[in-house]
């Protein structure tokens, strides 16, 4: 069984992702929430990022790093959108990292470094038509460079333009798609022990 840091994403540490870490836990992983805006949500995913840029992207980016040394150990790295950054960034940085999940969103490598570890294999999932994941230079191309430059990673495109669709406590859910991701994150997780 994997002990994940999962990150939440632009809205805060809210019901959904909650939800989604306790069916990580309920397949036996050990999961852990921080909270990077400190107690805080957000109704709307524009207040939310509004506060990360009020707070400073890289006050959160520090938050998520300093939550995954209060952990320690092997870990694998999960987020959702905005806390795809500190996952990718610890995945592809920190000695001890097992795995990546990358829910909505995916950087380029060269954001922390040279070349995604190959003792690390990854996931990225997003939304086919998301405007967020899927704009021109974005996230979605990000992901397809990646895939592209090691046998370690893998790309899930799903149909529909939601962006947070994976958070059962936002507008954006879509059941159907999250169970799919769901079943792909826990397949991933579960090959680790292999």
């Amino acid at each position: 069984m994997a002990d994940i840091v999962l990150f939440h994403h632009a809205q805060g540490l809210t019901a959904g992702v909650v939800a989604f870490a306790d069916t990580l836990r309920s397949a036996g992983h050990t999961v852990h929430t921080p909270d990077l805006y400190q107690g805080q949500t957000f109704a709307d995913l524009d207040s939310g990022i509004g506060y990360a840029r009020e707070t400073g992207f890289d006050v959160i980016g520090e938050r998520g790093l300093a939550a995954a040394d209060a952990v320690g150990g092997e870990l694998v790295y999960a987020g959702f959108s905005l806390g795809g950054m500190p996952a990718q960034e610890l995945a592809q940085t920190r000695p001890g990292a097992r795995a990546a999940l990358l829910f909505h969103s995916c950087v380029p490598v060269t954001e922390f470094g040279d070349r995604w570890p190959e003792d690390v294999p990854v996931q990225v999932h997003g939304m086919e038509a998301d405007p967020l994941f899927a704009e021109p230079g974005g996230d979605l191309d990000a992901a397809r460079a990646l895939v592209a430059s090691t046998q370690q990673a893998e790309l899930f495109l799903y149909p529909g333009d939601r962006h947070l669709f994976a958070d059962s406590s936002l507008a954006a859910y879509d059941q159907q798609a999250t169970r799919l991701l769901t079943d792909r994150s826990l397949q991933f997780l579960a090959a680790l022990d292999r």
